[in-house]
């Protein structure tokens, strides 16, 4: 036995590959679930209902999914490059700090003006924090794995310096929580009541323009030459290290820019429980679109999904709201191995 590269996956087996992804790792997390004794068609029926089955749920659901499109296309622009960015966790908290400094204090008095400056800001933040890993890796050959995933952590503590010092509320009592940002750099709701945010259109927007530039530019060409091919792409008078560059601009930018959408669409601070996880979140959700930018927002939303129902889920039957960790995890898992499937076919000689 043997396995045997395809010469081109079609269009059905590049589909069926996360399509049955997520239904075995729907199967599988039933086990874990008969065993704490829930009926498993009322659980997914409640997990359904819990996400998709009102107004309410559905707004919750895309609410959800707006950081984990960012971060999805964040790791997807990096990944195409073969960057490894790990680090998206950090460079979504670097977005949202720097868009709290910019926009905790009314300079101006247009949204017009705030809301930008704040995208900038956090998109550049962002930028910078993978920059450094980028460099390292250019430059002195650092494994940029490492270095971007430590930066996670290096974030996190620097975050928990600031809201607990120079950029903490003086109103919180002493709880770390950083100053809310003003009326006017809140991003408008889409839908009255609740607390779904312009930061979804954002979203969607940086996957159409992503999606542009990766399939339809030089640059896009030469960020998928350099991910195929980094020696040929060289031989072929391509400047590695400036394709890096770029890559870890737009990369970068976009975690910054999850950050900012969860403080200005969200939240309206900073604290240090902003994400829970949506940069390692990202990773799921762009192995499951296949690196695909505009298929990086159907898995985000399938994502948001699953947490939302399941929180949902665990409220009404006292399942614990884990399994939503469980059917991520599994979703990866299986990803990579139907992955293996679409791309090798197995010949018995």
């Amino acid at each position: 036995m043997r396995l045997e590269p395809r010469e081109s996956p079609g269009l059905g087996l590049r589909f069926a590959a996360p399509a049955s992804a997520i239904v075995v790792a729907l199967l599988l997390a039933a086990i874990p679930l008969a065993f704490a004794g829930a009926p498993l068609a009322t659980a997914y029926a409640a997990m359904f209902d819990g996400a998709l089955g009102s107004v309410f749920a559905l707004t919750e659901t895309l609410t959800r999914a707006t950081p984990l499109i960012l971060t999805g296309l964040a790791v997807t622009a990096a990944f195409r490059a073969k960057l490894w960015n790990i680090g998206a966790e950090g460079q979504l908290y670097a977005g949202a700090l720097a868009a709290v400094v910019i926009a905790s204090h009314a300079w101006s008095s247009s949204p017009f003006v705030m809301i930008p400056s704040m995208m900038v800001a956090g998109a550049a933040a962002g930028a910078v924090l993978l920059l450094i890993p980028t460099l390292l890796k250019t430059r002195l050959g650092v494994d940029e794995v490492v270095t971007t995933l430590l930066l996670n952590f290096v974030m996190l503590l620097f975050v928990s310096m600031m809201v607990e010092g120079p950029l903490q509320d003086p109103m919180s009592m002493g709880w770390p929580q950083s100053e809310p940002i003003v009326d006017e750099a809140v991003l408008p709701e889409l839908v009255p009541r609740t607390r779904l945010h312009a930061g979804l259109i954002i979203a969607l927007v940086a996957a159409v323009l992503l999606s542009l530039l990766i399939n339809r530019t030089r640059w896009g060409l030469e960020m998928r030459a350099v991910g195929a091919n980094a020696d040929a792409a060289r031989f072929a008078g391509m400047k590695i290290g400036r394709v890096m560059v770029f890559t870890a601009i737009i990369s970068g930018g976009l975690a910054g820019l999850a950050g900012v959408s969860e403080v200005a669409g969200v939240r309206g601070y900073v604290t240090l429980d902003l994400s829970p996880g949506y940069g390692y979140a990202g990773i799921v959700v762009a192995m499951l679109a296949q690196l695909s930018a505009l298929g990086v927002v159907v898995f985000a939303i399938f994502i948001a999904a699953v947490f939302v129902g399941a929180d949902s889920m665990g409220r009404a039957m006292g399942v614990s709201s884990y399994l939503a960790d469980l059917i991520v995890a599994l979703s990866l898992l299986t990803m990579l191995v139907a992955g293996l499937v679409a791309r090798y076919r197995i010949r018995w000689a």
